[in-house]
């Protein structure tokens, strides 16, 4: 009886168009029939040293599983299996956006063990230039630096499970070039303007609501997800421990933030106290700090921005985004004296070194101004 070969075993001899080929087996499928592969080269000693590159590799990858996986098949199996059951809802659409408007199209017919970093990269730069499904107003059809960024991490995270699974030798996705983010002007509410805005919220039957986020920085998933439970009107402190999210299919979720860093008390000037005390008079049968008028429940987020884009037209000032209220609190709070570590622990960010780096044009300012006081302070002992 023949001895069966053992897996990585395996032999060389020259063809009969000249060049080497070395045959190896790769492994055994569930009957036991071995998986046998081969390398070419055109001397002996190039085969022998390609067979025991092979020889090495297959010893570390499952053949006959890695072999059952397209690209396509393996991310949508990545996503229901690792993936969905521990992200957000919001993370969960862009991921199955990611999969199903660019990965399958692209790239997932072909077979896992093949993917290139170059076939990862074509993707890329296709979605780049043209992976929008629906145009801008100008025709543009390209996906954003950050779009194609946060692809790439999801599918970094996808092959690098591949990996761990012994599907795939090493992670693909080390070999391409991602887009440097585009750093974008950052715009504020303008202090002339602020009177305008509040006044114009205060007649929609929203001021309380805008005026918090002002003087808060809230972020508009944590605004909206506010209950007076939160508010300690002794102690003039708000506790923002929850954000709020819509979800697919309609309907707004309420779950814990991503970070520690984000939940957090702080502090009210006596002002907005008095704003949300007016406000709670209301409706203070409520649970719900700020309810929509139609429904009387949380409002979904994102009619939080369609309320403050129509509180800028209607006021005859220049857009800016929602989210630019939030630029605007912090803006005005380091111009003011705000030190900040103190801006950075209200905004509820990571550490004080990013808001440095978020708000640069401030704090510049800012060391400029410290700079000609300690040059006229010291000056002026000369």
């Amino acid at each position: 009886m023949a001895k069966r070969r053992a897996n990585g075993e395996g032999n060389i001899r020259k063809r009969p168009d000249g060049r080497w080929e070395g045959r190896y087996i790769a492994g055994h499928d569930e009957n036991g029939k071995a998986i046998r592969k081969n390398v070419l080269g055109r001397t002996q000693a190039e085969v022998k040293e390609k067979l025991k590159r092979a020889i090495g590799e297959c010893a570390e990858v499952d053949v006959e599983q890695a072999d059952e996986y397209t690209v396509g098949a393996w991310v949508r199996t990545w996503y229901e299996t690792y993936s969905k059951p521990h992200v957000r809802e919001s993370t969960q659409r862009f991921y199955e956006d990611y999969i199903e408007h660019h990965v399958v199209p692209r790239i997932g017919s072909i077979k896992l063990a093949k993917l290139t970093g170059r076939d990862i990269q074509k993707m890329y730069n296709e979605v780049k230039a043209k992976g929008r499904i629906r145009k801008k107003a100008d025709g543009d059809t390209g996906m954003s630096a950050s779009y194609v960024r946060g692809l790439h991490m999801m599918l970094h995270n996808c092959l690098d499970r591949a990996v761990r699974e012994r599907l795939i030798l090493r992670n693909p996705t080390e070999d391409c070039i991602v887009p440097k983010l585009e750093k974008k002007e950052m715009h504020i509410l303008r202090p002339e303007d602020i009177s305008a805005y509040l006044k114009e919220a205060d007649r929609r039957g929203v001021l309380a609501m805008f005026f918090l986020e002002l003087t808060t920085g809230l972020r508009k998933g944590e605004l909206v997800a506010l209950l007076w439970s939160d508010l300690d009107e002794k102690t003039m402190t708000l506790n923002v421990c929850k954000q709020a999210a819509g979800v697919k299919g309609g309907g707004v979720k309420v779950t814990r933030p991503k970070t520690e860093t984000s939940i957090r008390r702080i502090s009210l000037s006596q002002e907005t106290v008095d704003v949300l005390k007016a406000e709670h008079a209301k409706h203070s049968e409520l649970e719900i700090m700020f309810p929509s008028p139609k429904t009387m429940g949380m409002y979904y987020p994102d009619s939080v921005t369609a309320i403050h884009n129509k509180i800028l037209k209607s006021a005859g000032l220049p857009h800016i985004r929602l989210h630019d209220l939030r630029h605007t609190f912090a803006t005005l709070a380091l111009q003011n004296g705000v030190d900040v570590k103190t801006v950075s622990s209200i905004l509820g960010h990571f550490d004080a070194g990013f808001t440095l780096r978020t708000y640069t044009h401030v704090t510049t300012k800012m060391q400029e101004e410290a700079a000609a006081t300690m040059g006229k302070l010291i000056g002026a002992n000369v």
